[in-house]
């Protein structure tokens, strides 16, 4: 099964006293600096909204947002165009994006360390319901490369995979490391996966 439309969420570890207002001139540093290499081109703010996106950056390629998706704050990539490779080069970019948006944001001054990730908390979403519809099916086909993923990504600590069974909901899995890691330590993982 191909899959295209990745998106990697990492939670916030501390919820309470985060004002994502100033997340919005930050995001608009990250577009006019050109932090990425994908290129980014505005900012949508979904505050408003309960348990909703919260303030998104829009690329061209793919999306960031700080979100309360579901009641859970987290920092979400979404990759919105097609890419070459395999599923696990795929999750691999989505993951590796996710992850320098966090860096970004626990160095971030004007954020008062109130950004950290406990990098034990991972979602996955596949944004395209035609390729991967939420059933039974979807979940056998791929278990295994997320297994074999999150084998390398976590460098053999134990986690649990748990899939989202909505079948009018986004293919999701979430996983649970045993426990904590840096996203530094996470970046490094996928670095050195990167390098095999």
């Amino acid at each position: 099964m191909e899959l295209q439309h990745f998106n990697v969420k990492l939670l916030v570890t501390q919820a309470e006293g985060v004002d994502l207002e100033l997340l919005v001139p930050i995001f608009h540093n990250w577009i006019q600096d050109k932090v990425f290499d994908e290129r980014l081109l505005d900012i949508a703010d979904y505050r408003h909204v309960h348990d909703g996106p919260g303030v998104i950056l829009i690329g061209l390629e793919g999306d960031y947002s700080v979100d309360y998706t579901d009641g859970r704050l987290g920092v979400r990539y979404n990759r919105k165009a097609g890419l070459e490779g395999s599923n696990r080069d795929r999750l691999a970019q989505a993951a590796r994006a996710v992850l320098s948006a966090c860096q970004r944001l626990e160095a971030e001054a004007s954020l008062g360390g109130k950004f950290r990730f406990n990098g034990q908390d991972v979602e996955i979403f596949v944004n395209d319901r035609l390729l991967a519809p939420n059933i039974e099916a979807t979940r056998t086909a791929v278990q295994p490369e997320f297994k074999n993923f999150f084998d390398d990504l976590f460098r053999g600590a134990e986690y649990s995979l748990s899939f989202n069974s909505d079948p009018r909901r986004l293919f999701t899995v979430s996983v649970k490391a045993a426990h904590l890691f840096s996203v530094s330590d996470l970046m490094q993982n996928l670095s050195a996966d990167g390098a095999r």
